[in-house]
């Protein structure tokens, strides 16, 4: 019997550890389930069909089901050549060689990779916060410095933009009465000591400008009309600098499409169709809404009884200007037939070989959902196989 290949499994946390044991080397694929949305790209992409779609919409139901995943890998007949790892649109899956990432494959140009166009103009960009709001992925790295109007301990607002403010003060009126003193903490009235021999008041108003925010409260309360206060803008950008992480972006262009100052080009990796037959779908079930990584799927808000046409209310829908046509919904529909997905591109850069060429075929293949009982299966054999290592 042979001693080598050993073959293991085991889950350390989110992730699943797929291990292959060579006499010289030992591969390991590594799977994160909460990075993994259950697209199924993977498994349409594996040479050795060794990856199974397993219990999608459970598996994002952690408080459901906390033990599913969305994919089994056979550890026995996964070759760990790496091509899922180059597919998967959410980097869930890394293969390690002998405890270090990479991928021969590439290395050796024997399979291209996703051309990721995701880019932000630092000119156009004005570090607001639309793009980091709107982002299903959290792939955007806002490194903005944090101000007191949403962090208490932030920095003041008036160091937002970059200014000059000039404070002057027309001695011949002022009478030194300390009214700004008592209201303004960049304003000091010093006042000489009082003698009899002058029988007045004599000093000089002194001013911080790292204290001034321009506000003018000392101008509006001066009885004298002694001081004038200017603040001279000169940028009105806010510091810092807002960038995609390409490693976490699934090209949904939800930024891009929101960006107030277009300054957001994002292309999507994959070109096609996507149809809803809303008509099919089961009320109440909203689980492809759940799953979908690019919150492309919604419920259409209810239409008044007035404006009700002779047709059945759509149940669900998709915006297809966000969808990224993974997948995931129709491997996590219950239903029959209700999506229907057709890829038709697909942006690669590098060159396309022969199983390249033979993967893209299968991923442009249309598919539809369908119910299926070995998911289940697939499901109970995963846990026992996990619970037993």
């Amino acid at each position: 019997m042979a001693i080598y290949p050993k073959y293991s499994k085991k889950r350390d946390g989110i992730n699943i550890i797929n291990e292959q044991r060579l006499l010289q080397q030992v591969n390991n694929l590594t799977l994160d389930t909460k990075r993994c949305t259950g697209c199924g790209i993977c498994a349409e992409s594996c040479p050795e069909d060794a990856i199974a779609v397993s219990m999608v919409g459970a598996s994002k139901r952690k408080s459901a089901l906390d033990y599913t995943t969305p994919l089994n890998i056979d550890e026995v007949k996964c070759s760990y050549c790496g091509v899922c790892v180059i597919m998967c649109p959410f980097n869930a899956l890394t293969l390690k060689i002998d405890g270090e990432e990479r991928l021969p494959i590439v290395e050796k140009e024997g399979f291209p990779q996703y051309d990721i166009v995701a880019e932000i103009d630092d000119e156009k960009c004005v570090r607001c916060t639309t793009c980091e709001d709107v982002c299903p992925r959290d792939a955007i790295d806002r490194d903005v410095p944090a101000y007191e109007g949403s962090d208490e301990n932030g920095l003041k607002r008036q160091t937002a933009l970059k200014a000059k403010t000039t404070f002057e003060v027309d001695e011949d009126k002022c009478t030194l009465c300390g009214i700004c003193d008592s209201l303004c903490p960049a304003i000091t009235v010093k006042k000489e000591e009082f003698t009899a021999e002058t029988g007045g008041i004599e000093g000089t108003v002194l001013w911080d400008e790292k204290l001034c925010d321009a506000c003018k409260v000392c101008v509006e309360a001066c009885p004298e009309e002694a001081i004038t206060v200017n603040r001279e803008v000169e940028g009105k950008k806010l510091a810092g600098k807002v960038s995609i992480i390409k490693d976490d972006c699934c090209t949904c262009r939800w930024c891009a499409t929101n960006c107030p100052t277009e300054a957001i080009t994002v292309e999507k990796i994959f070109e096609g169709e996507i149809e809803f037959h809303a008509e099919k779908c089961p009320g109440g079930c909203s689980t492809c809404l759940e799953i979908c990584p690019a919150r492309a799927i919604y419920l259409p808000s209810p239409v008044p009884a007035a404006q009700m046409k002779r047709q059945q209310e759509l149940k669900i829908a998709v915006n297809k200007d966000l969808c990224i046509l993974c997948g995931a919904c129709i491997n996590a529909c219950p239903g029959e037939d209700i999506i229907v997905l057709k890829r038709t591109g697909i942006r690669m850069k590098g060159k396309e070989t022969d199983l390249f060429n033979s993967i893209k075929a299968k991923l442009f293949s249309p598919r539809t959902s369908k119910v299926r009982e070995e998911d289940v299966k697939s499901g109970e054999v995963e846990l026992k196989a996990l619970d037993n290592a």
